[in-house]
């Protein structure tokens, strides 16, 4: 029995190693490729850059479509955020997803709109509309008062209503910086079109201090839980999506701030109304579709343009979260199964499926069990206690060091908080990831295996307490 105890203990502590050695290498070389990209961004004049788009003649119009669900906390701070934009020609789309709050009555007070009637394409089926309001001061601004469908139904619904040939997705809880459009926007208008999809950078607004829509000063929240979430934020887009996108290999472009191609999103049959995760879903869907008509477009990430999005505070509805994007996650692999290692998709067939199925879906599973390997090999001591040395530096090199490699990226690069010692708190705080923070979301990730596996629907209730100081500063 001892045996058998013996070389299960040594073939799980080699497996664990050869995994997180694949991981870590993997996310070294997206470290390499992050930090070239950045480096070359980082020599542009932003400014110059800014003011050519704006003025641009060739700057193609777009839609923002804004899903709102029960958003009366942070949806007036949002839409101030979208008014202030500076981009040739945009209009802005609200859809009200069947609020039972005081979203609606808010919007059209503070924004002075009368009911009107306008005509939609219906090129995506629906829930029905209940009436639609036009603003008296910005005509530009629309609501669109819909039946419950959930936020895929709403976004479908702002694409039948948009007007031109690219929409923006913004959620009703963040807000753009003024140039987050045009900069977004730039691979497009540069490309001639030849770009389907760009996603921009998504940061944590927690902590911040906004009036009417705009950041006026950055500072970190005092809350270690919204730190920590900070940090991940930096790991993921400035590490991973950087490097995927420079191959077109990138698979998720958050749903917080992204633009697409309407009528390529239309043929792909729009967002899926069966899904949890719609956003992911939609980019893969549009691979799927640029792969078998052999079309020569690209789906890119932006580092530069920022939309800052509430965090939650709390570790219950932050567990409602990552369940349920891990769940999404693995509903849009499952659903585009066949697209792994077929060589008909490309590297997405072959190289970004296996990654994201290896590393991102079962990878919470395995990270777990060396969790609970190194905890049992250092109670029986011998060998099993060298592997779990071995592992637990593993564990810091893959958790921490990383994190903190992203950190000092950000504060080079772009700077969003300028201070030293919110840098320096961060970088402390990222050494303990390990202990603490990553055991609970790799438990969280898991729970969404199980509710994906047992077919559970369920979103969640997802408290907002508001972008305005009052609500976040803390």
């Amino acid at each position: 029995m001892s045996t058998v105890i013996h070389h299960l203990m040594l073939f799980f502590g080699e497996l664990i190693f050869v995994y997180m050695s694949f991981v870590i290498i993997v996310y070294s070389v997206m470290l390499i490729f992050a930090l070239l990209e950045l480096r070359k961004n980082y020599r542009l004049n932003k400014q110059r850059v800014d003011e050519n788009t704006i003025s641009a003649q060739y700057a193609r119009p777009v839609s923002l479509i804004v899903p709102v669900h029960n958003e009366e906390a942070g949806v007036i701070d949002s839409v101030h955020s979208l008014l202030n934009l500076r981009y040739p020609q945009t209009e802005i789309l609200i859809i009200n997803d069947g609020s039972i709050d005081n979203t609606v009555n808010l919007v059209v007070q503070q924004f002075q709109m009368r009911e009107v009637e306008r005509s939609a394409q219906a090129e995506l089926t629906t829930m029905p509309i209940r009436a639609i309001y036009q603003s008296v001061i910005h005509p530009q601004l629309w609501l669109i008062d819909k039946e419950n469908g959930g936020k895929a139904d709403a976004l479908n619904t702002g694409i039948n209503f948009s007007k031109y040939p690219y929409f923006c997705s913004v959620d009703g809880d963040s807000i753009l910086d003024e140039h987050s459009l045009s900069r977004v926007m730039k691979p497009i208008n540069d490309s001639n079109g030849k770009v389907a999809a760009v996603g921009g950078n998504i940061r944590i607004v927690n902590g911040l201090e906004v009036q009417f829509g705009t950041v006026k000063r950055t500072s970190l929240s005092d809350r270690a839980l919204v730190v920590m979430q900070i940090i991940e934020y930096l790991r993921a887009f400035l590490m991973g999506r950087i490097a995927l996108s420079k191959w077109n290999l990138i698979l998720i472009i958050s749903g917080a701030f992204s633009v697409f191609s309407k009528n390529l999103v239309i043929e792909a049959g729009g967002y899926n109304r069966d899904t949890i995760g719609e956003d992911m879903e939609l980019v893969v869907k549009l691979h799927r579709l640029i792969r078998e008509q052999s079309l020569k477009q690209r789906i890119e990430f932006v580092p530069d343009p920022v939309c800052w999005t509430e965090a939650p505070q709390t570790l219950g509805i932050l567990r409602k979260q990552r369940r349920r994007w891990h769940q999404g996650l693995i509903e849009s692999l499952w659903s585009h199964k066949r697209m792994t290692l077929n060589p008909k998709y490309g590297m997405i067939g072959m190289f970004s499926f296996p990654y994201f199925w290896l590393v991102e879906c079962i990878g919470p599973l395995i990270e777990l069990g060396g969790y609970i390997y190194v905890i049992v090999a250092f109670f029986m001591g011998d060998i099993y206690y060298e592997f779990a040395i071995m592992l637990s530096l593993l564990f810091i090199l893959y958790g921490s060091l990383f994190s903190v490699a992203s950190i000092l990226l950000e504060a080079w690069s772009l700077n969003t908080y300028p201070r030293r010692r919110d840098v320096l708190r961060m970088m402390l705080l990222s050494l303990t990831e390990v202990v603490w923070y990553k055991p609970l979301t790799l438990v969280w990730r898991l729970e969404g295996m199980i509710h994906f596996l047992l077919r559970r629907r369920s979103w969640g209730n997802m408290e907002r307490i508001g972008l305005s100081k009052k609500g976040l500063v803390k």
